[in-house]
């Protein structure tokens, strides 16, 4: 399941929302677990995949 890291807008804290590609199609209001504000943003990261073939 993938990771998604938030910043609330409005306590400064950064999380991090384990959903579904179907439950983030949703677009669902995530809320900060530490103020309970839905006045949160998509952090933007980077990934990395890992195969077994050499390219």
């Amino acid at each position: 399941m993938p990771a998604y890291d938030y910043i609330c807008k409005d306590c400064g804290k950064e999380f991090t929302v384990f959903l579904s590609l179907r439950e983030f199609d949703m677009k669902p209001k995530i809320k900060c677990p530490h103020c309970q504000s839905d006045n949160t943003v998509k952090k933007l990261t980077s990934f990395f995949v890992k195969t077994s073939k050499k390219s």
